[in-house]
């Protein structure tokens, strides 16, 4: 397994430019916890959105920035209310991995995250990382224009 660090796909010819498009399912933490993702923990502190997607994967993104990156999907949710939520489109950097992978989450370290032959390392910023399954990318997220 290749571990990668000082990653910047924005210097790589084989990153991509990709926007998702996805409604998600989300609930706030009550207490600070770990989530079990399929490409490894993902620690949380009260009031993080813990994230179920359309295809039944689950995540955590911090407050701050699931308050940057979601809307209510029904304009009568109150933002910061459990329910369903859409990403804003943004557009963020991917690379699909030949061989299997292990990644911090971000440029500081903390939760690491795995991915197989075929998974997508995903760059949000500087810094903040991501893993999707290949088949859930093929799904959610499309090249940016």
């Amino acid at each position: 397994m290749t571990e990668l660090k000082n990653l910047d796909l924005s210097q790589d010819a084989n990153a991509q430019r990709v926007v998702k498009n996805e409604t998600v399912s989300v609930e706030f933490a009550a207490a600070e916890g770990e989530l079990m993702s399929l490409e490894g923990p993902n620690r949380y502190v009260r009031g993080d959105a813990l994230i179920t997607g359309s295809t039944g994967d689950r995540w955590v993104v911090s407050r701050e920035r699931f308050d940057a990156k979601y809307l209510p999907e029904d304009t009568a949710l109150a933002h910061g209310a459990p329910g369903a939520y859409r990403n804003r489109p943004a557009v963020v950097l991917a690379k699909q991995m030949n061989e299997a992978f292990s990644l911090a989450r971000s440029a500081g370290g903390g939760d690491v995250l795995h991915g197989a032959a075929g998974d997508w390392i995903m760059q949000y910023a500087p810094g903040d990382y991501g893993v999707v399954q290949a088949a859930r990318f093929a799904k959610v997220y499309r090249l940016a224009d």
